[in-house]
């Protein structure tokens, strides 16, 4: 079934071995402060975590309760990241099967283009045009999180991030 899709983008003033590096960070997702009706992230743990990243799982808990796991699919911090969304608790669980989170990098001197695009699978095709809605709210939330991480990234020289 055909995703629900949409894309932002970001310079950001630090390598992208710097945000990958902080990507592996789960300490630092409480950071994902989430948007309107979208809840931010509470708590972020390693179920699993491998050498190479590829296959590392991690049980995210939103600020309203609900959960879900997170893995990477690919890993390469200077070039892509990919991570699939997936065993959503209720709601999400009825409208979609997972989501696919791309970070795609750029090095452009001292700066990344930072390129974050998401797919929202439904599980049904009735559940699509709420998928819509969500992305909706979604993309802003994301929006903001890497307006969030390019202040950061400048304020303290683009050593760290959120």
């Amino acid at each position: 079934m055909r995703p629900v899709q949409f894309e932002c983008t970001a310079v950001i003033p630090c390598t992208a071995s710097v945000i990958a590096a902080n990507i592996a960070d789960v300490t630092r997702w409480r950071e994902f402060q989430g948007y309107g009706f979208l809840p931010g992230i509470a708590q972020a743990e390693y179920e699993q975590r491998s050498a190479t990243m590829v296959g590392s799982c991690v049980r995210v808990r939103n600020t309203d309760g609900s959960q879900h796991r997170e893995e990477f699919l690919e890993w390469n911090p200077e070039q892509k990241i990919v991570i699939k969304l997936y065993d959503f608790s209720p709601p999400v669980s009825s409208l979609a099967t997972h989501f696919i989170e791309a970070w795609d990098f750029e090095a452009r001197g001292s700066v990344t283009f930072a390129r974050r695009s998401f797919q929202l699978f439904p599980k049904r095709t009735m559940t699509r045009p709420l998928l819509c809605l969500i992305s909706l709210i979604f993309k802003p939330a994301i929006v903001r999180h890497l307006a969030e991480m390019a202040a950061e990234a400048k304020r303290v020289g683009g050593s760290t991030l959120p």
